[in-house]
């Protein structure tokens, strides 16, 4: 193993294969697959309430006394924040389906690489479900005008927190991709 612009560490002299981290950290390879691993299931804990919390609200807006009155492009646009918020969830939560459809196959590394994959996707369809929903909810209560300029700016908002800043940082620590 040779070290990388991931931060993976290097095997250390003695072919021991412990990284050697930026931040300090000596554990072996194993070790740090299992460490991303718990860190990834932890913060999709912190993600998942939410795309759940919006699915459940999707899916009694048909039914309340309003849901008539919608136009069609209020329809429209909840059939896709509706669709957004079943995609974000499913991807969301497929790292912890697979970790449990793959419990003990050895295969931790590419559960790793899948689960991160499925992540990032699952978030960037969330941030979309997000501005779709404050599109649909604004032009409900205001206008098409304002409708469309809050999504832009949640979109904006998100876009940039979620993943504009972490690249940001990213470049800023010498570390690309």
């Amino acid at each position: 193993m040779t070290a990388t612009d991931t931060g993976r560490g290097t095997q250390d002299r003695d072919g021991g294969g412990h990284d050697d981290s930026p931040a300090g950290r000596d554990e072996s390879r194993a070790e740090r697959i299992d460490r991303e691993l718990m860190e990834l299931l932890n913060e999709l804990r912190v993600a998942l309430p939410g795309v759940q919390f919006l699915f459940a609200f999707l899916l009694v807006v048909p039914f309340q006394q309003g849901g008539s009155r919608m136009t069609d492009f209020q329809r429209d646009v909840y059939f896709v924040t509706l669709m957004a918020a079943v995609v974000a969830t499913a991807l969301l939560i497929a790292p912890a389906a697979q970790h449990r459809a793959l419990f003990r196959q050895h295969d931790k590394e590419g559960l790793l690489r899948r689960s991160n994959r499925n992540a990032f996707l699952g978030l960037t369809v969330l941030a979309l479900a997000l501005a779709s929903a404050v599109l649909l909810v604004t032009d409900v209560l205001f206008s098409l005008p304002q409708a469309v300029v809050a999504a832009a700016v949640v979109a904006v908002l998100v876009g940039w927190m979620w993943i504009g800043s972490p690249i940001v940082q990213r470049m800023r620590d010498g570390r690309g991709r």
